[in-house]
């Protein structure tokens, strides 16, 4: 029986996030997780590294400056998927007093020692082509910096880099069972591709299963039930491209929420998102009819052009994994992330992770690491602040220069996909430019050389790993060319597998 230092479960951003810098610091791990890496929450964000600015309404000031300290941090650590954006924030009748978003703004923009990203300015919205897509009341607005990322990317590159340093990844492998025993733990392990079982055993346990966090806690590890995250849906849509330039709107709605209209996969604006209470399995989670309703209407008190459903080419849901802290709304539960470790060395230890965001998880691994090594013992140095992820070893202002590098390798390629290969992957994409093409097209411009790629190094299986997860091309894909791909995934690759 493998016997490992940590036993991760959950192949989300915080269970990568954990894995890698464990890793890191010279421990053995196996991280399992029962589907896809980022198949729940991780996937179904907006998408964003921000402080979030609303938050500042709830007090929540250590948390705002903790994610505004880490925006920077993690630009730098994957300047492919992780990039700038400017938002505007229009005054509207109803909303928040414009003296209280000068304030909100001038804190978001000196909390958390922002250096390279611009700060906030004054907009004049009756001259300025953020204007010109909005209702002709909006007149005056503001402009601030934060970052979008490819959450799904971010997730797969923490994991290639925790395997680069010696943990194992399963994906596809559900952990069935804990039992402590001599001081650690026996799991038993399901591999949902072939059905066989394993035992492996763990000196300490994360439990960073997102929303099945309890499930994991109650059921699996056979604790007493307890009751420890609130789930919360949000919900996003996409549409046709709404407006040609490149910023971001933030939306203020009169039930004290906020909105983002966000440029999305070049052709598209991403509109979301929700925050709902949900009762039920996660996995089946979907954005309702009245979420959608919802976010068109808040949408359309802005734009002068009103939302329509029949422009949605997408709609996708999430369910985040909030620490029950007992507030009354959905939207004022503390996105604060929670660590608790249960036991000791003498008779096995459990770490379990709730809540968070995906802007903190570098931040959250390290502090997991804090309490992980309180009982396995200190083995190497906090390090991956300024460790680059697979891919993003340039510097956060040498995109262009990647660009022309890469251009050269595959001249005959359009530019286009020349940038969406650096975006997704960095200077990886050298590897998958190395022979000039992307060898036979399935559909867009995705390639078998790429699809290889991506089952050899990311854990691809399937045809959402690859056009929902590692990539959005199924907003290009038609469903014959869905199905040529699958063909390919299950009788056409013979390469090895990543993990296998």
């Amino acid at each position: 029986m493998d016997q490992f230092d940590i036993l991760v479960i959950g192949g989300g951003v915080n269970g990568c996030g954990i894995a890698r810098d464990a890793a890191g610091r010279g421990f053995s791990v196996l991280l399992a997780e029962k589907s896809d890496l980022a198949s729940g929450t991780s996937s179904a964000s907006t998408k964003l590294i921000h402080g979030g600015l609303r938050y500042l309404e709830f007090s929540e000031f250590g948390l705002v400056r903790e994610a505004l300290k880490e925006r920077e941090v993690l630009w730098a650590m994957a300047p492919h998927i992780i990039w700038p954006l400017r938002f505007v924030l229009p005054e509207s009748a109803g909303s928040r007093p414009a003296w209280l978003l000068r304030l909100g703004l001038f804190l978001y923009d000196h909390l958390g020692g922002r250096k390279r990203l611009p700060p906030t300015r004054s907009l004049d919205l009756r001259v300025d082509v953020a204007g010109k897509p909005l209702k002709p009341a909006m007149t005056r607005g503001f402009e601030y910096s934060d970052c979008w990322v490819m959450d799904a990317r971010l997730v797969a590159l923490n994991a290639r880099d925790a395997a680069a340093r010696g943990a194992q990844i399963r994906t596809r492998t559900e952990v069935t069972s804990l039992e402590r025993r001599d001081g650690g733990f026996i799991a038993t392990l399901r591999d949902h591709m072939s059905g066989a079982e394993r035992q492996v055993g763990a000196r300490l346990v994360v439990n960073a299963a997102g929303p099945w966090v309890d499930h994991v806690l109650n059921s699996i590890a056979g604790e007493p039930p307890r009751h420890h995250v609130r789930l919360v849906q949000g919900s996003h849509i996409v549409v046709r491209k709404l407006y040609g330039h490149d910023r971001c709107y933030i939306f203020q709605n009169r039930d004290g929420r906020v909105i983002f209209a966000i440029p999305y996969e070049t052709d598209f604006t991403l509109i979301g998102t929700t925050d709902l209470d949900y009762r039920g399995d996660p996995a089946d989670v979907r954005a309702s009819e009245d979420e959608v309703d919802y976010l068109c209407a808040a949408a359309s008190k802005y734009f002068r052009d009103p939302i329509t459903r029949d422009q949605i080419v997408w709609r996708y849901s999430g369910v985040r994994s909030l620490y029950d802290d007992g507030a009354t709304k959905a939207q004022e539960t503390t996105r604060e992330y929670v660590l608790m470790l249960e036991g000791d060395a003498g008779s096995g230890a459990l770490l379990n992770a709730f809540g968070g965001k995906i802007t903190t998880y570098r931040h959250m691994a390290e502090a997991a690491l804090t309490k992980i090594e309180s009982v396995l013992g200190r083995r190497g140095p906090a390090w991956t602040r300024g460790a680059t992820l697979p891919g993003g070893d340039f510097s956060v202002d040498g995109f262009e220069a990647l660009l022309v590098s890469l251009r050269a390798l595959a001249p005959k390629l359009s530019a286009a996909t020349v940038r969406r290969l650096a975006r997704a992957y960095g200077t990886e994409a050298r590897t998958i430019l190395a022979a000039g093409d992307l060898g036979p097209i399935f559909g867009a411009d995705l390639g078998q050389r790429e699809v290889d790629f991506l089952v050899e190094k990311e854990w691809a299986r399937t045809t959402e790993d690859i056009l929902w997860r590692r990539s959005k091309l199924g907003l290009r894909f038609t469903s014959e060319e869905t199905a040529a791909l699958a063909q390919y995934l299950e009788t056409g690759h013979s390469l090895k597998r990543a993990g296998g």
